[in-house]
């Protein structure tokens, strides 16, 4: 993928650039795997907004993708690359020899009449999904399990990839984009190469409602509110904070604040993420 540039013919145009999409091989998604979900704006069940500054854009079809790649020892072809809106990635469409179709997340590299496999004897190549046991070391791997079985979830954005680092007992150390190192068991399932779309990174929106188009509605600055709804507001005219740092809505430290809190998942993580890949 390449990024173009638009000719500055208005305001809004000016620095923006976009994807010229010359990978995609098909515009309309395969009918057998969209379904068209009811949106809620950021709200939970009990209608209560627990994701601010959603709301509004693009109606939208949500592509139904196979990340557990579990039709083992069948081969596909790649039959077309496809657009998703949902994500930043692109899809890859999978004909089965049994007839049956899927879309997984396009790695780098694969074109259309490609042949991929999922299983432990498959090959050493991009797009084929493989048990971390079978994948040697130092290989580049994406959508990543964390439990055998319920399919990929690390590592699944344009332009991402882990590589394995080690192999020992049942687990084996993954190096993620992060830069964190984690233990993940060896029977998990990883597919090979690099998540395609590198330049998604790249992209300037240039303008407010390319942001609305994509569901994002605008954010309102803590010290343009008043004291009763963000620690930042409150004052006549523009005043300073009058805190060391800044705070969330909510009172908690805004930067470098750490906020994980799983301690049964620690003695998985051998090193934590650096800090120049925040």
């Amino acid at each position: 993928m390449t990024v173009k540039k638009y000719k500055p013919t208005t305001p809004g145009q000016r620095g923006m650039t976009g994807s010229t999409f010359e990978e995609i091989t098909k515009s309309t998604p395969e009918r057998s795997l969209i379904i068209h979900p009811r949106r809620h704006g950021g709200r939970d069940t009990t209608g209560r907004i627990t994701v601010r500054h959603r709301g509004g854009g693009n109606r939208r079809y949500i592509r139904l993708v196979d990340f557990k790649r579990e039709k083992r020892g069948i081969p596909a072809k790649v039959a077309a690359i496809e657009y998703d809106p949902n994500r930043t990635a692109r899809l890859a469409l999978l004909n089965y020899a049994d007839g049956e179709k899927r879309y997984i997340v396009a790695p780098l590299g694969i074109t259309v009449g490609d042949t991929l496999l999922s299983g432990p004897t498959a090959e050493i190549r991009p797009g084929n999904c493989l048990p971390l046991a079978n994948i040697p070391v130092g290989t580049m791997v994406h959508n990543i399990e964390l439990k055998e079985g319920k399919g990929g979830q690390l590592v699944r954005s344009a332009g991402g990839s882990a590589q394995l680092l080690a192999k020992e007992g049942e687990y084996a150390q993954i190096r993620l984009p992060s830069g964190e190192v984690r233990l993940v068991r060896q029977a998990c399932y990883a597919t090979i190469g690099q998540v395609g779309n590198l330049d998604h990174s790249n992209i300037k929106l240039g303008k407010a409602g390319r942001k609305r188009h994509l569901g994002i509605r605008p954010t309102v600055r803590g010290t343009a509110m008043s004291p009763r709804d963000h620690p930042h507001g409150g004052g006549e005219g523009r005043q300073p904070t009058g805190m060391p740092g800044p705070k969330t809505p909510w009172g908690r430290p805004a930067r470098g604040y750490k906020t994980r809190n799983n301690k049964r998942t620690d003695k998985y993580i051998v090193r934590r993420r650096s800090k120049s890949s925040r």
